[in-house]
């Protein structure tokens, strides 16, 4: 029986189809890990990690002290 995808992976891939797909164009800013965390009802260490997996997969960029904005396209 498959397992579920953990929830950070399921948030990430959630956000990774609304990027593909231009519903989060280049530029636009993701909410923050704390708003992550209450709209998704995860904790914010699972929001962190969803957003850590946005990085690994170049989707995401962060700014120090701005926050983290869809990346651009290559």
């Amino acid at each position: 029986m498959p397992s579920a995808p953990a929830e950070y992976r399921r948030i990430a891939d959630e956000l990774t189809a609304k990027i593909k797909s231009g519903d989060l164009a280049p530029g636009t800013k993701l909410p923050s890990t704390s708003e992550l965390a209450d709209q998704f009802d995860v904790s914010v260490a699972t929001a962190y990690r969803a957003v850590s997996l946005l990085h690994d997969r170049d989707l995401v960029v962060g700014q120090p002290g701005r926050g983290v904005y869809v990346a651009g396209q290559k």
